[in-house]
């Protein structure tokens, strides 16, 4: 797979994005998008077909965890033939978040398809200062 290259991805030591650990589980990969800006990482996940009802959002320690089943159904009725197409399956996603995000305020939205989740970071993650370098 394409993603195993990311699975140890680790951005910095000091826990800005320590590691996404992208580890499918399930009859369909979760096409995922995971952005970053001074106040919040964004996961974006695809789920076209996927009820809202359907859809689980824990947290497991440190461990973000997204769950669901899908459900197709398909029947046509026609004079000459008829057509019934069924499919069932589970998915499963997590991602080891970062030390310093704000576990306690992650929002999720589902919206047409596509599942949001804000996590916030701590405030003393959003404490940067830059370093003068100076000549010895």
């Amino acid at each position: 797979r394409f993603s195993d290259g990311f699975d140890s991805l680790a951005l910095d030591p000091f826990g800005r994005v320590q590691r996404l650990l992208g580890q499918d589980r399930g009859f369909a990969a979760m096409a995922v998008d995971v952005r970053e800006n001074d106040k919040t990482y964004v996961i974006t996940a695809e789920l076209p077909g996927v009820d809202e009802k359907n859809i689980d959002v824990s947290m497991d320690g440190d461990t973000l965890v997204i769950k669901g089943e899908k459900h197709h159904e398909k029947e046509e009725k026609a004079e000459n033939h008829y057509l019934s197409e069924r499919s069932y399956g589970s998915f499963q996603r997590m991602f080891a978040l970062p030390a310093a995000t704000d576990k306690t305020r992650i929002e999720a939205r589902f919206n047409n398809g596509l599942l949001t989740i804000n996590i916030p970071k701590t405030a003393a993650s959003q404490n940067v200062r830059k370093i003068e370098v100076k000549a010895a």
